[in-house]
């Protein structure tokens, strides 16, 4: 299937301004000015939620006392089927990018459409915090929300999480951790949107769909190279989840992939692993679109759409 019109033309913008050099590949900045391009685009995708009265900014300390960055959106209006159940949402960004910013509009707009809390972590960034420290906060944060839950009014046994892009690499390596311990809840819905699965190696979709098309293949390894201390580490299925074993006791899944997308191919192959370990799947092809598109809110229909798929399946498991 060919593009999402309105999606093209955006693209074909992006590609105007690397014709004048307005704008660089990612993968061609530094890390900081790659971090400033990305929350400059994110504004133009998605403007940031305006709603004070229902959201609050906290401060976690993860294992090492360093402080996290997170916050908490509360929908105005709570769906009387979900009393309790929360989301934690991890953002996307290649481990390098991306903030609680970047992801503000789509948190927002998921705890309205839910009407659910939303706990939004900003665990720390590559290179100056390198593998495995976002795994590491990625479960401390689930443990501050656990921890805090009653406070919060949060049942502590209704608890979702979700990612994207990265983000949802976390959540599901967050889900496969939980899975294999009893000392925490673990969460009933893992949503994984467009996830990075396998970081060791090039598949078919990567090479389709390595440039024009948002995220490219070089920004992919520019990422990899800015997170891991070695390169063994992209073995880890800590960082390739799809090298790792499946626990039949982790949460059912959903998985929100694009069809234009060098994470494509990882993507569905991930699905099917965690069909094979024994854990139930919902797998969503979108078509016509590219990474990135449930942010595209201003843009495409199809933001509406996945949140509308999230929306449902977290009513359904929650």
């Amino acid at each position: 299937m060919s593009l999402n019109p309105d999606l093209a033309a955006y693209l074909k913008l992006v590609e105007e301004g690397r014709t004048t050099g307005k704008v660089l590949p990612m993968h061609a900045l530094t890390p900081d000015q790659a971090r400033e391009q990305f929350e400059q685009s994110s504004a133009l995708m998605a403007p940031k939620a305006e709603e004070p009265e229902q959201i609050d900014d906290l401060t976690l300390l993860a294992r090492d006392g360093h402080a996290l960055q997170a916050r908490l959106y509360r929908p105005p209006e709570a769906d009387p089927h979900l009393l309790g159940a929360a989301v934690m949402y991890l953002h996307g960004g290649g481990y390098v990018v991306g903030s609680l910013d970047s992801h503000d509009a789509l948190c927002w707009n998921l705890a309205q459409e839910a009407g659910v809390p939303v706990l939004s972590v900003g665990y720390r960034l590559a290179p100056q915090w390198r593998f495995p420290t976002a795994v590491d906060d990625v479960l401390d944060g689930w443990r501050w929300l656990v921890d805090h839950a009653a406070e919060l009014c949060i049942d502590r046994n209704r608890l979702a999480v979700m990612g994207d892009s990265v983000g949802a690499s976390l959540a599901t390596v967050l889900a496969s951790q939980l899975a294999e311990q009893a000392q925490l809840p673990a969460p009933r819905l893992q949503v994984l949107v467009y996830p990075v699965t396998d970081a060791s190696r090039s598949r078919a979709s990567t090479q389709r769909y390595a440039s024009g098309y948002l995220l490219e293949q070089q920004t992919l390894e520019w990422f990899y190279r800015q997170y891991a201390r070695q390169p063994a580490d992209r073995l880890d299925p800590r960082f390739s989840p799809l090298l790792g074993a499946v626990s039949p006791q982790a949460a059912p899944a959903l998985l929100l992939v694009a069809e234009c997308d060098p994470l494509h191919d990882e993507g569905v192959a991930y699905a099917r692993h965690l069909e094979e370990g024994g854990v139930p799947v919902n797998l969503q092809v979108m078509a016509g679109v590219t990474h990135d598109f449930m942010r595209m809110g201003l843009i495409i229909e199809e933001a509406e759409e996945g949140l509308a798929l999230v929306v449902e399946a977290l009513r359904e498991r929650l």
